[in-house]
């Protein structure tokens, strides 16, 4: 089975404006995967970061829709000086501190896949945690 962390530009990619092709395919991709979360085919893990960006959306409707997952989670990844340490490793790399610490909660959540449509976060590369989009997750999945 599959434990993913899906960031969250991931899960507001459905509110997006849906005109370019590449927004539309990963909107469908991430649509597909949280059906394998619902089906329990995937595991998802949430964090206090996750939680924390997600209740700075000024879209009450959009930030109720994206809270209800993490009570579809298998795992609460919490804060913790480790993770912060991760973090701060991350960053060095030069990525953004919250994006350091989805990715160093996803690694503390035993994640094997990190979900984002952030183009500039996907060039990080970890050996403890693969990065990749919508799509190439759900072309993952389907092989």
């Amino acid at each position: 089975m599959y434990r993913i962390y899906l960031d969250n530009c991931c899960f507001n990619r459905p509110y997006d404006d849906q005109v370019q092709q590449r927004i539309i395919f990963e909107t469908q991709a991430k649509l597909y995967i949280q059906e394998q979360v619902l089906n329990k085919d995937i595991e998802l893990v949430w964090s206090y970061i996750l939680a924390f960006e997600n209740s700075r959306n000024l879209s009450e409707a959009i930030r109720n829709t994206i809270a209800k997952w993490e009570s579809l989670s298998v795992l609460f990844v919490g804060k913790t000086d480790e993770i912060v340490e991760t973090a701060k490793n991350i960053m060095s790399t030069g990525i953004q501190a919250a994006d350091a610490l989805h990715v160093a909660c996803a690694i503390a959540g035993g994640c094997q896949y990190f979900i984002s449509v952030d183009k500039r976060l996907l060039k990080y590369s970890d050996s403890r945690i693969k990065l990749c989009n919508p799509i190439e997750f759900f072309n993952i999945i389907t092989e």
